[in-house]
């Protein structure tokens, strides 16, 4: 069962039309949606964020939050989903072909869920990361459907072997192809901060607040490629890979080819969390 504008119906019974605009021109935003248990992790954060988006790209939704909310929910007890994600996606809708916005269309949502098995093998032992020139536009904070930049730097790691692209800027670090990027210098956590060039990501914003319960002094600047490998730690989170350290960037190795003490304190949180979630 699928979500599709205010209804949820059978995936053959819904059909995207040749001239939606998500398709021809990816006018559109989406979100994704962790569930543990069958509870939505941070619902209303990523809802916010969806509203957000939205309103950036001055896209109407075709419902209101409060039935979205309530049809997301459906949608995970009609699938009997335990653990695993909630895809939802909004675009401008059906129009003749055009770059104008159309005067007269009417926007449209789908969403669907999907199983999914925490990465606990590379949460404990890390990832190998390539780093790559950020080629992606410069409304990286909006989340939307544009993502052929981050295809191509996703790709062109993983063909190098690597599980994950860290991006820069003229020598500035950014973030991942899907990730936000962290790294841990003298017992001090940096991320670069919530601007255009980054992804607010509702993991990271989380990890922030852990860490600032934890009493880890949290610097949200930016820094330079030679600051991220000269680190102490450096791991990468999202909603679907939680928090994974980093243990290798290109040839460096990065604390010593292990998890960091502090990527470690923070995963213990971030269970913790979870936990909490399922009482």
């Amino acid at each position: 069962m699928i979500l599709y504008n205010d209804k949820i119906v059978e995936r053959r019974d819904v059909a995207i039309d040749i001239e939606d605009r998500g398709y021809q021109f990816g006018d559109g935003v989406y979100e994704v949606i962790r569930v543990y248990e069958g509870q939505c992790f941070f619902l209303d954060e990523h809802l916010d964020r969806l509203e957000r988006s939205a309103k950036e790209i001055r896209l109407d939704w075709p419902c209101s939050r409060k039935d979205l909310q309530h049809n997301i929910e459906g949608l995970i007890r009609e699938n009997q989903l335990s653990d695993g994600m909630v895809y939802l996606q909004i675009t401008r809708g059906v129009a003749n072909r055009n770059h104008l916005f159309p005067a007269d269309t009417a926007s449209v949502l789908t969403g669907y869920v999907r199983e999914l098995v925490r990465p606990v093998e590379i949460m404990e032992k890390g990832i190998h990361t390539k780093l790559l020139d950020d080629i992606r536009w410069l409304r990286c904070d909006i989340k939307s459907l544009n993502l052929l930049g981050n295809v191509l730097l996703k790709q062109e790691a993983h063909e190098d072997q690597c599980k994950e692209a860290i991006l820069h800027r003229d020598g500035t670090v950014t973030e991942g192809s899907s990730t936000n990027v962290f790294i841990v210098k003298e017992g001090k956590l940096f991320t670069h901060p919530a601007t255009n060039l980054i992804l607010n990501g509702i993991t990271r914003l989380h990890i922030i607040n852990l860490a600032k319960k934890a009493g880890v002094d949290i610097i949200e600047q930016p820094f330079t490629i030679d600051t991220l490998l000269q680190a102490d730690e450096v791991f990468v989170s999202s909603t679907t890979m939680e928090i994974v350290p980093v243990v290798q960037i290109d040839q460096e190795i990065i604390s010593g080819g292990k998890s960091g003490k502090i990527t470690k304190a923070l995963q213990k949180h971030f269970e913790d969390s979870i936990k909490l979630l399922k009482i």
